[in-house]
């Protein structure tokens, strides 16, 4: 069972992100703030999880939670700013929609900047380790899964609602025969290296 916070007498958001080692499509974050005391059994890193599992957690996790809110950067934006500025500011778009402003922002991984006055703990392995990250986790990867289902009716010739348009053998052979969409990124190594 893991802690819902690390600092738990302050309003804390948990935030992390998805999507952003993938070759199309925006990045997602996501910001919850939990209930003092929130468990839940299966709540863990989203990739742990099932689709189904992290579809059952979701509905909970907007259910139950204080507050919660989910935003994304497109293609187009993260060939500009970059993969990592782009996560960050997905995530303080999420932290910008949440009706409840926190006290203290835990982040997954090492990397973050300040979002207005808040103070902020980046946790390696969050998403194992917090239940508001793991929380945050299950949104972002969610609301993108579902994202690039309903883009993989417009562009099916990716395969996206097999691959969720991650760098695999036959996303990039499909790069090469049909030639990138406007969803995929641009500044991406799209195509598989022809070094030997």
């Amino acid at each position: 069972m893991l802690p819902d916070s690390l600092s738990p007498d302050l309003v804390e958001a948990g935030c992390d992100e998805a999507g952003r080692g993938c070759l199309a499509g925006p990045v997602f974050a996501a910001a919850v703030i939990l209930p003092r005391g929130f468990s839940h059994p299966d709540l863990n890193d989203s990739k742990q999880l099932t689709e189904r599992s992290r579809d059952r957690l979701r509905a909970i996790i907007e259910d139950q939670a204080l507050a919660w809110a989910v935003a994304s950067v497109d293609a187009a934006e993260i060939d500009r700013i970059n993969i990592l500025k782009a996560s960050i500011l997905a995530m303080h778009r999420a932290l910008d929609a949440l009706q409840v402003c926190p006290q203290h922002v835990v982040v997954d991984g090492n990397r973050f900047t300040q979002w207005r006055s808040v103070p902020f703990t980046t946790v390696v392995k969050g998403d194992s380790k917090l239940a508001n990250i793991a929380a945050a986790s299950v949104l972002a990867k969610t609301h993108r899964d579902e994202f690039i289902r309903a883009a993989a009716a417009d562009y099916p010739q990716y395969g996206w609602e097999s691959n969720k348009a991650y760098p695999t053998a036959s996303h990039r052979t499909a790069i090469a025969l049909h030639g990138p969409c406007p969803l995929h990124r641009m500044t991406f190594r799209l195509l598989p290296s022809t070094k030997k």
